[in-house]
């Protein structure tokens, strides 16, 4: 007798799961995957997208197309809470879906509470990717006519690509040219090696984007961002893209979670406490050791993932997942460069962002030819 496999999130540790349902489907599984949209945006190319660089459907899955293509179901809706007792999933609209098999692709989110956010009008995260569609938007109109200011709270690379896309926005839109300051905290890149750091911050200050370390910002005013040394600096529009925290849905179900609230899963990418949950990408965390939240693991978790989940169903053996080397790194710049790093080569240019872009590109026909 078939059993039934619920899929919450279609991101990229799902993708080979999501190509995959029929194998699931013709063994007589049920499979349901629940999504907050008939859509899945890649986060990597998202600053290309705020940029100008790439349109909104070629950053994008058709998921609940790939998904029910396939004999498969996809609900509309956002998972609020698991109960590992009952194996239902429990929707935000007051929805129930019951599982034999879960497997936990819930993506991470931007924190943007602090004093002053909630009556800030113009508060943008870069996370989710949708809603740099709404900033785009929201910047030309606001740049019509004016030169605006423009604030990037974060000081890593999320920061680094968002300044750079929103610089690339405005000017080749012919705007007046935006006073863009990226409010880095105590050190501007400051996980990332010197050179990197030194390119990056070369880019910006050539385009005229200044960069403010040594300080946190304390709060938002009405039109302004106040800095933990009383310094206030004037805000027409904000960004937010300080570092990427794990859906709190785990902690919400009271599952065993890891110190960033990421559900706690082992070698085998399941909870070792409820074996018949699984989970991928930045909703994790990896117990025997720490990830960076790069979406390059949740690809290297893509084939182990989807053997397990039909193994698990069929009562097959697991395969354990290993997290490999080093991995390769390349920022958008937003002025058609780049910054490559891998192990110890940095390379800075535009062939760098051109092999980011070829790879993109190429990561996004393989699954949108699922369509």
């Amino acid at each position: 007798m078939g059993k039934h496999l619920v899929l919450i999130g279609g991101g990229h540790a799902h993708m080979m799961t999501l190509a995959s349902l029929r194998r699931f489907t013709a063994k007589g599984h049920e499979v349901t995957v629940i999504g907050p949209s008939p859509y899945h945006y890649y986060s990597g190319m998202g600053p290309g997208m705020l940029a100008g660089m790439y349109r909104p459907e070629e950053i994008r899955f058709a998921t609940r197309r790939v998904v029910e293509g396939q004999g498969a179901a996809f609900v509309l809706g956002k998972a609020e809470r698991i109960d590992p007792l009952t194996k239902t999933v429990h929707l935000e609209n007051g929805g129930t879906i019951p599982y034999d098999v879960l497997s936990c692709n819930a993506g991470s989110f931007v924190p943007h509470s602090m004093p002053g956010a909630e009556t800030f009008r113009d508060l943008f995260p870069v996370k989710p990717i949708e809603k740099l569609m709404a900033a785009r938007h929201r910047l030309l109109e606001l740049a019509a006519g004016k030169a605006i200011r423009l604030a990037v709270i974060g000081g890593g690379p999320s920061a680094l690509e968002i300044a750079g896309g929103a610089w690339r926005l405005l000017h080749d839109a012919g705007m007046a040219a935006p006073a863009i300051t990226v409010f880095a905290g105590k050190r501007f890149m400051g996980r990332l090696p010197e050179p990197v750091r030194i390119r990056a911050y070369h880019s910006l200050a050539r385009r005229g984007i200044e960069v403010l370390e040594g300080a946190y910002v304390r709060e938002l005013g009405k039109g302004s961002v106040v800095l933990d040394t009383g310094a206030e600096h004037p805000a027409d529009f904000t960004f937010m893209a300080l570092g990427i925290q794990p859906s709190p849905l785990f902690t919400d179900s009271g599952l065993p979670v890891g110190p960033d609230g990421g559900l706690l899963v082992n070698e085998y990418l399941h909870c070792p406490k409820h074996p018949e949950i699984f989970g991928g990408g930045d909703c994790i965390h990896f117990a025997p050791q720490p990830l960076d939240k790069v979406g390059v693991y949740a690809v290297r978790q893509n084939p182990m993932l989807c053997h397990n989940l039909l193994a698990t169903l069929q009562g097959d053996k697991l395969r354990r997942f290993s997290p490999g080397g080093d991995y390769l790194l390349i920022y958008n710049l937003g002025d058609g460069t780049g910054i490559l790093r891998k192990r110890g080569l940095i390379l800075s240019g535009r062939p760098a962002f051109w092999l980011k872009d070829y790879i993109d590109r190429r990561f996004m026909r393989r699954f949108q030819a699922l369509e």
